[in-house]
């Protein structure tokens, strides 16, 4: 990491030192920050999987796109500020899936946010969180990040699977993203996600070009979407339910678990991340936000398009404010055209440098303990792949324990 980790970690002891006030703590990660082309680059890192499932929420199930993209830049700058790395704010994505599939109204997307939100921050309150990751052994965690990791490199790999083999939006493009991606990493500087993003820009024009020439301004129609009985009994077992361990284990567990792998020094404590999530839920989904948390392959992304200090997605979120404020529907009757061949590039990338941590579990048994987690995750979901993680991990303990006994 040569020069980005001594930047980072010079002032890392008095970060976190239990002295320092929540202020002290975001004066210096604003003092931290850099604002340039990389660090824009690389906030930009986590579009493949925020951009198709913000537009197929609003589409979908009627969500308010200026809504959606305020609040998500408000969120991105804040986590810059309070947390001084490149934390992504990203779409709850089990609530997601389950929104577009079951065609969830917003009341109900608003009532499995809004509960998630207060689950999640009573846990990071209370510290009960950080019980919790004292439990689960590295090993699960490593393969919870192989097994989201592998899951993003192949819904990347099916994005550009689902396109033609020539055209705007086809393979074509993205072996040529892909060769630009691999020829740009000697480059430290080079921007290459930025540079793809500029390039499915205009590839997104030329696929819309009628609704591009239709493009107006639009102002935000903020208003509170508060459920009733029936909405909240539908979001607690449709959305609650299936992401609030989605949301404990990648969410806050393992995006802390890489925030430590990634900048040394600079681990993100898991009670506060958390409290971020509940308090971003709580705050927004009453006005008609989607729920949103902080990802460990979001991070993964950025990260790996050059994004080293919050400053990444201070501009990444100013973006969309200012999108959200000014363009808002517009905007987003254009995000269903950006070119799959390019998310599904991001994706791919994003995904193998989330997985790459598995590397430090060099004994057998923890080895297999993380590949048995992941194949949990990627034959069913996440949750079950812990659970799974867990099993193994805990039968290994118990065998060797019997045979240190027999000694």
């Amino acid at each position: 990491m040569g020069t980005d980790t001594e930047f980072l970690t010079s002032n890392s002891s008095a970060l976190d030192s239990v002295e320092k006030s929540f202020l002290q703590r975001c004066r210096l990660n604003l003092q931290n920050m850099r604002f340039s082309l990389i660090e824009f680059s690389g906030g930009l890192g986590d579009l493949g999987t925020f951009i198709p499932l913000t537009a197929a929420m609003v589409m979908v199930s009627g969500l308010d796109p200026a809504t959606v993209l305020i609040f998500a830049g408000l969120f991105n700058i804040t986590t810059g500020v309070v947390f001084g790395l490149p934390i992504p704010v990203q779409p709850m994505k089990a609530i997601a899936v389950v929104a577009i599939a079951e065609r969830l109204m917003p009341a109900e997307i608003a009532a499995a946010g809004l509960t998630v939100g207060l689950l999640v921050l009573l846990l990071g309150a209370t510290n009960l969180v950080e019980k919790v990751e004292r439990v689960v052994p590295t090993s699960v965690i490593r393969g919870i990040q192989l097994g989201v990791g592998l899951n993003l490199a192949i819904k990347g790999f099916d994005l550009v699977a689902s396109t033609a083999w020539w055209g705007l939006d086809s393979g074509g493009v993205a072996v040529a993203a892909g060769v630009l991606v691999l020829a740009a990493r000697p480059l430290r500087r080079f921007p290459s996600a930025l540079m793809l993003f500029l390039a499915g820009i205009v590839l997104m024009l030329l696929l819309a070009s009628e609704t591009a020439a239709s493009f107006s301004f639009s102002w935000p129609n903020f208003a509170a979407v508060w459920p009733d009985g029936a909405a909240f009994r539908t979001g607690l077992w449709r959305g609650t339910l299936p992401q609030l361990p989605l949301t404990l284990l990648n969410s806050v567990l393992a995006v802390c678990a890489l925030s430590g792998d990634l900048f040394p020094g600079r681990r993100v404590l898991t009670g506060r991340m958390a409290v971020s999530v509940g308090m971003m839920n709580l705050l927004a989904c009453g006005f008609g936000a989607m729920p949103m948390c902080h990802g460990s392959g979001g991070l993964a992304g950025q990260y790996h398009f050059g994004a080293r200090t919050g400053g990444s997605v201070v501009m990444l979120g100013l973006g969309k404010l200012l999108i959200g404020l000014f363009l808002g529907a517009a905007a987003v009757k254009l995000l269903p055209f950006f070119p799959g061949s390019v998310l599904g590039v991001l994706l791919v990338f994003a995904g193998l440098q989330l997985a790459m941590p598995v590397a430090d579990q060099r004994e057998k048994d923890q080895l297999m303990v993380a590949i048995v987690t992941a194949a949990g995750i990627l034959a069913i979901n996440t949750s079950i792949g812990f659970l799974v993680g867990m099993v193994v991990f805990a039968v290994i303990y118990l065998v060797r324990r019997w045979h240190s006994a027999r000694l």
